[in-house]
């Protein structure tokens, strides 16, 4: 049986909410209506498009990047605290994939992690000194990708990161990223660490 409007808005705003990230498409296939239905949704409660979405949460990050240039990051970060975690989100196109099958070329999502990887680091100079990585299922063009990067263990010059990266609420790559950062990290994720 079809939500009547009165029932879907709610339900609607409570899924933006949690995933700001979503795209009208994914909500119109989530709701089992079109993509103009729910464009309507959001206009009349005032929900911006996911463009606008990402941008506000991009305004809201705490920390800036200080081991590359923002410009250098694949994706767009959204969410940083140095030292701690970083989000960032890439939506594959043409130019990400091979033009016979419209699946994305693996180095964009490895890319993608390493960047993010770099990016999270506290520090002038970070470096990957390595990276084991695993890419769970293939990435396809007009898809989404919400990468997740957060620091495990901080050792002098040495910061372990662990990266997952999903399409909607599915896991399509993961690894665990070694950076060699120049300075010895004071403070940082030090409750959080774990012993190696």
């Amino acid at each position: 049986m079809k939500m009547t409007k009165r029932q879907r808005q709610p339900l609607l705003k409570e899924k933006i909410d949690e995933n700001p990230f979503i795209t009208d498409d994914a909500l119109a296939e989530h709701f089992q209506v079109s993509v103009q239905t729910i464009r309507l949704d959001r206009l009349e409660m005032n929900i911006p498009e996911v463009r606008e979405r990402i941008k506000y949460v991009a305004k809201q990050q705490y920390d800036t990047v200080k081991a590359l240039p923002v410009e250098e990051i694949i994706g767009e970060v959204v969410d940083l605290e140095l030292d701690h975690y970083a989000i960032s989100i890439l939506d594959i196109g043409s130019d990400h994939v091979f033009s016979r099958t419209g699946i994305a070329r693996g180095h964009h999502l490895f890319a993608q992690a390493n960047s993010l990887a770099v990016a999270v680091i506290n520090d002038e100079l970070a470096l990957t000194a390595n990276a084991d990585v695993s890419f769970k299922r293939q990435v396809n063009n007009g898809e989404r990708v919400v990468c997740k990067a957060k620091v495990e263990n901080i050792r002098e010059k040495r910061t372990i990161v662990a990266i997952t990266s999903f399409v909607e609420q599915e896991e399509v790559f993961s690894g665990t990223f070694s950076m060699f950062r120049d300075e010895s990290a004071e403070g940082g994720a030090e409750s959080d660490e774990i012993s190696s």
